[in-house]
């Protein structure tokens, strides 16, 4: 009979041990617990040792550390009505343990799903031009409205980045034959614009050496001299008549 009593008074005191230590919990520095009393939303404590009743509270963690989210490949027609696959990365952390878990059954699962709306939406109303040239600002764009709609579940969007934008091959081709027609635009502006500017500058030599008789004579007889020193080829320069007035007079003088 001792014996039996020794007995349930141990069995008792290991339930009792195995409750107390049940009812310890540790948590780290990155962590918070969301602690729920019999259903009820009590409050959210941590880091360090936390006690919980055993079947009177309930606690669920929360890891408060930025999270990488990889979205999933997308296919985006853009403004002007290319098709594109597009997937971009999205860095999120929670702010507000209880609304991640009180507001949204599963805020991860949800804002990967409301990431991949998102990145669709704000990229189908642009053109393909913008996705490959201002990446920047359509980043700014997906993060924001994403910041704005998981406010309510308690979590902060930092930031997104579109990492991939492809093209099938006859729209790469297209790209290439345009960038290809610019080059060509270019160059032919440039020559343009060179040929411009030195009509312009010989038209005013031109108009200088007109108001200067001895200035168009000494041009003459320096191109004769380097004519002259040229002897690969024979060359008929026509002599100005008032030069050969002036050497006249000269002689006559």
């Amino acid at each position: 009979m001792l014996f039996n009593f020794q007995f349930g008074i141990g069995t008792l005191l290991l339930l009792l041990l195995i409750v107390v230590v049940s009812s310890f919990r540790i948590l780290r520095e990155y962590e918070r617990g969301v602690v729920f009393m019999l259903g009820r939303f009590w409050k959210v404590k941590g880091p360090g040792l936390v006690i919980i009743i055993p079947g009177v509270q309930q606690m669920v963690r929360v890891d408060l550390r930025v999270v990488t989210m990889d979205v999933p490949e997308q296919d985006v027609i853009s403004h002007d009505n290319v098709s594109v696959k597009v997937n971009a990365i999205v860095f999120f952390r929670v702010v507000e343990p209880d609304k991640a878990i009180i507001q949204v059954a599963n805020f991860l699962q949800a804002t990967s799903q409301l990431a991949q709306t998102t990145l669709r939406a704000v990229l189908g109303k642009h053109e393909l031009d913008e996705m490959l040239s201002e990446r920047e600002r359509l980043n700014l764009d997906i993060q924001k409205i994403l910041d704005a709609q998981t406010d309510a579940w308690g979590i902060k969007v930092t930031n997104v980045e579109i990492k991939h934008v492809d093209l099938n091959e006859s729209m790469v081709r297209a790209i290439a034959r345009q960038a290809e027609a610019e080059r060509e635009r270019r160059a032919k502006v440039i020559h343009a614009e060179g040929e411009k500017q030195a009509s312009a500058t010989l038209l005013e030599a031109a108009q200088m050496l007109a108001q200067e008789p001895q200035a168009m004579q000494l041009r003459y007889l320096q191109t004769l001299t380097q004519i002259a020193g040229d002897r690969s080829s024979t060359i008929v320069f026509p002599l100005p008549m008032d030069l050969l007035t002036q050497l006249k007079i000269g002689k006559s003088s």
